[in-house]
């Protein structure tokens, strides 16, 4: 990947830095299933959590239920975070508003 890949757009770093949520759709273990990695900013740093839901429950308010954490990783800066994106083979500029990541094609 070159390095441009790694450079942040943004408004997706600025939404960091305020505090707001990121995501992006990465491809499920299986079709019946979704799966997202979020990036949640805290006090301490960053939470990166790779999570895998069943698709048919997304769409009320019980988005919990079949939901399986895959793997989580905590940054406390964003030099860190970037590294953990790349370890995760994940650029910064996949990521979006946790909002508007259903309607992101995995791939």
């Amino acid at each position: 990947m070159g390095e441009r890949e790694w450079d942040w757009p943004v408004a997706e770093l600025t939404a960091l830095r305020v505090g707001r949520r990121l995501g992006v759709r990465v491809p499920a273990s299986r079709p019946d299933r979704w799966s997202f990695v979020h990036i949640v900013p805290g006090e301490s740093g960053f939470v990166v959590a790779h999570w895998e839901f069943e698709a048919d429950r997304l769409e009320g308010h019980d988005h919990d239920l079949g939901a399986v954490r895959l793997r989580q990783a905590l940054a406390a800066d964003e030099a860190e975070l970037l590294a953990v994106l790349r370890d995760w083979h994940l650029p910064p500029d996949r990521f979006r508003s946790s909002w508007d990541t259903v309607h992101v094609n995995a791939e």
